[in-house]
């Protein structure tokens, strides 16, 4: 019975602080699926990094936030799945420094992928309701300084849930062999409220706005009566290509939206034998937004398209390519 008994624990030599195995660990289908998505995820993205990098016509402001989109989605493919995996289907033997480094990144790197989503509906926002004045208010500069400050505040808001880790005594952790995170209800309303709610309200709030300045302006061009008028109009309108980038970044923030929620309701919803059947594949569907984004990029921006093809060929190697026409 010993025997048994030291087979279903992490580290038999130390039966009285070692953790249990998972008692019930994904199905190997699930677990490869999660590794294919990590592995599709970590070459799309990759691909957006270099070509938003690598092309000097691509430098735009919005395409500056999509690059930091691309590097949070990068790293969610490359660090949080594997990491996920690891702690749904085997004992952590990591170490204590990884688990508190992976509960950080666990925190920082999706709240940093919201934090680009609000900027880019703040981005559009601009564009199509304020055109006239998109030029000066929105730089290449002044879009840097946003992504550096959201990704510091995301490191900030991360550390709140890792503060305590150095500290604990061995008498705060039940066992050993386990990667958890032992936060109360409050934390947990907390993180729900920073990291979803409000951005989410923020997100609706301006592609509604957005929606409604979109459609009086097409109403408008409609118009015979107004035919001439627009074009000696002293309102300015958003042009056509800016209220098509605003419908195609529309596209990924309802695809984000629609990958986020269910995560967010199941982590609610006390555990039962039915929330932990679907819980994994919520999970999946949640890291697939970020799979998903370079797919949205590929079928909506022709400039994508046009770089994979160059970097795939290697023709982003020969001199003078960064110059190349990419519109």
């Amino acid at each position: 019975m010993e025997v048994e008994d030291g087979a279903q624990l992490c580290f038999p030599q130390f039966p009285n602080t070692s953790c249990r195995k998972p008692l019930s660990p994904w199905p190997q289908t699930v677990t490869n699926v999660f590794y294919s998505i990590s592995l599709i995820t970590v070459t799309l993205n990759l691909l957006i990094i270099i070509s938003i990098s690598h092309f000097r016509q691509l430098h735009t402001p919005t395409n500056i936030l999509l690059l930091s989109l691309a590097v949070s989605d990068l790293l969610v493919g490359l660090v949080l799945m594997p990491a996920e995996v690891l702690r749904k289907t085997s004992c952590w033997f990591l170490g204590d420094f990884v688990c508190a480094t992976y509960t950080l990144l666990s925190f920082n790197i999706p709240s940093a992928s919201i934090g680009d989503i609000v900027l880019i509906s703040v981005d559009r926002y601009v564009a199509i309701c304020d055109p006239l004045h998109y030029t000066t208010k929105v730089t290449a500069r002044r879009v840097k300084f946003c992504v550096c400050l959201c990704w510091l505040c995301s490191v900030s808001y991360s550390l709140h849930f890792v503060k305590d880790l150095p500290t604990q005594t061995d008498i705060d952790q039940f066992c050993y062999g386990e990667c958890l995170l032992n936060t109360d209800s409050i934390s947990v309303f907390f993180d729900l409220l920073v990291t979803f709610i409000v951005p989410v309200t923020v997100i609706i709030a301006l592609y509604l706005r957005i929606f409604a300045v979109a459609v009086s302006q097409a109403r408008a061009m409609r118009s015979h009566i107004t035919a001439v008028t627009l074009q000696h109009s002293v309102t300015p309108k958003a042009k056509k290509s800016e209220l098509k980038a605003a419908r195609n970044l529309g596209v990924l923030v309802l695809v984000f939206l629609m990958c986020f929620c269910p995560y967010y309701v199941v982590t609610w919803v006390d555990d039962n034998s039915k929330t932990a059947l679907i819980k994994p594949f919520i999970l999946i569907l949640y890291f697939l937004n970020s799979c998903l984004n370079p797919v949205i990029y590929a079928f909506l921006y022709p400039w994508f398209r046009k770089a994979v093809k160059l970097i795939v060929t290697l023709q982003i190697l020969q001199p003078g390519s960064s110059e190349t026409n990419m519109l």
